[in-house]
């Protein structure tokens, strides 16, 4: 069983930063991918950034430029670097692992998720 902690969320103000951590643990299983998600109150869920085992990264169209995602391998936690912070970022984010036990079984995790709250 996958476990993901996450930390960093918080309030800023528009213009600030700040950077999301999330530690996957457990055994048995390899990363494949790993992301961010993020659902503002009355929307959906929607793809914030994601990276994969071999560091290729997919952000959304909202957070292009703004936003870095990277991950360190050793430690199984992924990283999201947010900058140029908007009140339409106010959101909460959650942290999205994509785990294989084996050849052919894999584990879809979501964290418990940490708000992110941009003040005007």
């Amino acid at each position: 069983q996958v476990q993901l902690v996450e930390s960093g969320g918080g309030l800023v103000q528009a213009g600030g930063s700040l950077r999301l951590s999330c530690a996957a643990s457990g055994s048995g299983f390899s990363i494949n991918s790993m992301g961010w998600y993020r659902q503002a109150p009355g929307k959906q869920r929607e793809l914030v950034a994601t990276v994969t085992s071999g560091s290729s990264t997919n952000y959304g169209d909202s957070v292009k430029g703004r936003f870095t995602i990277s991950r360190d391998n050793a430690k199984n936690t992924v990283y999201l670097q947010m900058n140029s912070l908007k009140p339409e970022d106010t959101a909460v984010y959650y942290c999205n692992v994509m785990v294989r036990y084996g050849s052919t079984l894999f584990q879809n995790s979501w964290g418990q998720g940490t708000q992110v709250t941009v003040s005007s």
